[in-house]
């Protein structure tokens, strides 16, 4: 009987693309490697949405206005000279100069729109010096995918999404910053909801939290132009990828003028944003010198946060931008709940400002670059009884300004690339809705033992101001009602059993010999 030939795994897109980048590996450092292959993503984005509009034009009998740029501008698409056409690249692409043609249509392309003003990489492909052969397969590798073929699926931003994923499992660095994984970023949206106003991050890295909040957006039927968005990120390339990965989504947002570091350059000084989502750098040391920035603005009312961690630091940089009805979502390592000094002194006047809203720990091993325990804190600037309309819905929060809600998330997520960790759609929803009802009706609202708790500020106080939630949450003791005799009943039977089946088969094992010629003697 013939074998029935097995069904090969069909690879998707992302793992086309990843297993063709590979092969540059040895040609080009891994450093450098998300750049070469990003850039000529966001090429041939730029070109087949360029294309589409072009047959638009010609398709309504406007061929004389082919070459004007408004005319692409109006619908939010990159304008494309003839070198810098993805259908140019393609056609050079074995020859020598394959590399300096790259530069040419990306150096073109950022000249002729100012939005993407140092956003892609200058001279860069001509300075890597790579194989040509390895670069055009790479080329056609690219060249297949047909980035508008199905808008809802949104393959360009999959392809970035995996992309960067997998550099920063790769490049194993940077302690999460990189790159936060989407499940954290969907249930900060999803808690905090941004659905109109401005939204700010911090220290944005390649622009994760703006495309999460557009999504969150998106599927809550909202207006992306009801948002503004403001970042500022402190990596030169971290910042480029930034620029190319929102400007790839269409989505327009101030990342300040340069690359800067928020503490020693804020781009945004005056900003009030009404939102917040960040996942700064975890415990950064040696973020200012001990007689820098020591009467900055933002610190005003608190401590001027210690040398050696940056926690405190980011935190109140971010208080200082919250509007007057502002809500902030971040991540922090678990250490910036209880530290001393002045940390527990910024700490204690941010919970008797009532400026705390939830503390979520985390399960460990959601990042891939570190399997670091973390927190995500809410900040609320207004805990008062109001009533708001968000998206078209009435919302009447009570007054929430003397308790916090705790969250011991270390149990919930499932299983993610064999060793990690992420949040299910049900886990986020469950999470959110239990935030939402909180806020909102604290007769439906209940305390779930080992899940979630709602402390009193005087609770807080006993505790001594700490915000480890497993100091409020009720831990279920699952030995205390177990009955002994019960309990060595159901033990002897399991091994009356095990043994049981121990001593047939040893007889058989014996029995198998002694037919063999080989009886074994005990």
């Amino acid at each position: 009987m013939a074998k029935k030939a097995a069904v090969k795994k069909q690879k998707s897109i992302e793992e086309t693309l990843w297993d063709s980048a590979n092969k540059l590996r040895g040609t080009v450092e891994s450093s450098e490697y998300k750049h070469v292959v990003l850039g000529l993503i966001f090429l041939k984005f730029a070109s087949d949405k360029f294309q589409k509009r072009r047959q638009e034009l010609i398709d309504d009998g406007k061929e004389r206005f082919l070459d004007m740029v408004e005319f692409y501008a109006q619908d939010n698409v990159f304008y494309l000279t003839e070198e810098s056409r993805w259908s140019y690249i393609i056609a050079n692409a074995k020859q020598d100069d394959i590399a300096l043609k790259i530069d040419t249509a990306l150096y073109t392309v950022e000249k002729n729109n100012p939005s993407l003003k140092g956003a892609l990489p200058d001279n860069y492909f001509s300075r890597l010096n790579m194989d040509v052969s390895k670069l055009a397969a790479l080329l056609d590798t690219i060249n297949n995918i047909d980035t508008l073929k199905d808008q809802q699926q949104d393959i360009v931003g999959r392809v970035y999404e995996y992309f960067l994923s997998k550099f920063a499992i790769a490049e194993g660095k940077g302690k999460g910053e990189f790159y936060t994984p989407k499940s954290i970023v969907n249930l900060i949206a999803e808690l905090i909801e941004p659905y109109k106003g401005k939204i700010y991050d911090p220290a944005c890295g390649s622009g994760g939290m703006f495309v999460q909040s557009m999504k969150f957006i998106d599927s809550h039927n909202g207006n992306k132009k009801d948002v503004s968005i403001y970042g500022q990120e402190y990596t030169a390339t971290t910042y480029k990828l930034a620029k190319m990965n929102l400007a790839i989504r269409g989505i327009a947002a101030n990342l300040g003028d340069v690359p800067a570091d928020t503490f020693a350059k804020d781009q945004h000084p005056d900003l009030k944003a009404d939102y917040i989502m960040a996942n700064p750098p975890f415990n950064q040391k040696d973020w200012r010198a001990a007689d820098e920035l020591l009467d900055d603005p933002r610190w005003r009312g608190y401590e001027v946060p210690q040398t050696g961690n940056a926690n405190y630091g980011w935190i109140l940089n971010m208080v200082s931008k919250l509007s007057d009805n502002g809500v902030a979502g971040f991540i922090l390592a678990n250490g910036a709940l209880s530290g001393g000094g002045t940390e527990y002194e910024i700490r204690k006047k941010l919970i008797e400002n009532k400026l705390v809203e939830a503390i979520l720990v985390l399960p460990q091993n959601m990042f891939y670059t570190t399997n670091i325990s973390v927190t995500i804190w809410i900040l609320n600037n207004n805990k008062k009884e109001r009533q708001v309309k968000i998206n078209d819905v009435e919302k009447t929060y009570r007054n929430r300004e003397d308790e916090i809600l705790f969250f011991d998330l270390r149990e919930t997520g499932v299983p993610f690339e064999k060793k990690f960790i992420q949040f299910s759609t049900d886990n986020i929803e469950n999470i959110a809705e239990t935030l939402h009802t909180w806020q909102q009706d604290s007769g439906t609202y209940k305390n779930i033992p080992e899940f979630c708790y709602s402390a009193t500020l005087e609770d807080v106080r006993k505790k001594d101001y700490s915000l480890v939630p497993s100091k409020y949450i009720e831990f279920v003791n699952r030995d205390e009602n177990i009955n002994f005799d019960d309990k060595m009943k159901s033990l002897q039977t399991e091994f009356a059993e095990l043994l049981k089946e121990e001593a047939q088969s040893k007889t058989e094992l014996l029995n198998v010999f002694k037919e063999l010629g080989y009886e074994i003697e005990l």
